[in-house]
């Protein structure tokens, strides 16, 4: 048996992508098309949406937008009927869609508010997993990629509706594999801080920079598009024998080293 480079091609591949409009789904989405894939953006704003399907068309690829509010239970179930209406298929579906907003405190957390943030973090993946992977097993199989935080693992008390999602979201991964294999491969990547255009208020700071260079390996946060080869190969035949999988992808974040060294 001979190893060989893997080359990525999802030819005749359809992907669909929560929140891939923008940030992290937005950089897979480029990624994904250059590998040849057909691709389903999806987030609560049509026109970005489309926007994004002209970036692609532009690179060579085809692609459809859905506006789709990934909280609601009656859109998850849209954005399936109108997936395999527009494509006939869907090989891989990746649940990037998040929302995070800040609270000043536990008390202060509106009952609105946390079942907005464990609606969209949460309930969504959940409904979409069982939509699309359930179509999955009945046709050719397929992937399903969620994108969770590590903040699932490193709370803070300001975002801890958030991190209680997407903890939950790890555990839903495992048992979304379960459920949905052999046929269907479920796996998650837990990203740490990334530059996107939700997190510039604090990822390109002054302060950040600092705790980085002293607690992180890579002494930096992420660019959307470190996150793309992940997901590439979670959705390849690379991944052939993973499932139920959860990758930190944060710079080593998850386990720091203090440097003693001087800047």
């Amino acid at each position: 048996m001979t190893t060989r480079p893997v080359q990525y091609d999802f030819t005749g591949k359809v992907v669909v992508i929560t929140g891939g409009s923008r940030g992290l789904g937005h950089a897979m989405a480029l990624g994904f098309a250059a590998a040849g894939a057909t691709l389903a953006i999806a987030s609560r704003k049509l026109d970005s949406c489309e926007a994004t399907v002209k970036e692609l068309r532009a690179l060579g690829a085809d692609g459809s937008a859905h506006a789709a509010h990934v909280g609601k239970w009656a859109d998850c179930n849209r954005l399936a009927d109108e997936v395999y209406a527009r494509w006939g298929r869907a090989d891989v579906l990746i649940n990037n869609a998040g929302l995070s907003p800040l609270a000043p405190s536990s008390l202060e957390t509106s009952e609105d508010l946390f079942d907005k943030i464990i609606a969209v973090n949460l309930k969504g993946p959940f409904r979409l997993s069982a939509l699309f992977g359930s179509r999955m097993v009945a046709g050719g199989g397929g992937a399903i990629i969620n994108i969770s935080s590590a903040s699932a693992i490193r709370p803070d008390p300001e975002t801890a509706p958030y991190a209680a999602a997407k903890a939950g979201l790890n555990i839903l991964t495992v048992a979304s594999a379960k459920e949905f294999g052999p046929k269907v491969r479920v796996n998650c990547i837990m990203c740490g801080p990334f530059h996107t255009d939700i997190s510039k208020g604090w990822s390109r700071t002054e302060e950040f920079a600092r705790r980085a260079k002293r607690s992180f390996p890579l002494r930096r946060a992420g660019e959307p598009e470190e996150v793309v080869g992940a997901a590439l190969y979670f959705a390849s035949p690379a991944a052939s024998f993973t499932t139920g999988a959860v990758l930190t992808i944060d710079g080593g974040a998850s386990n720091p080293i203090v440097l003693t060294r001087r800047e």
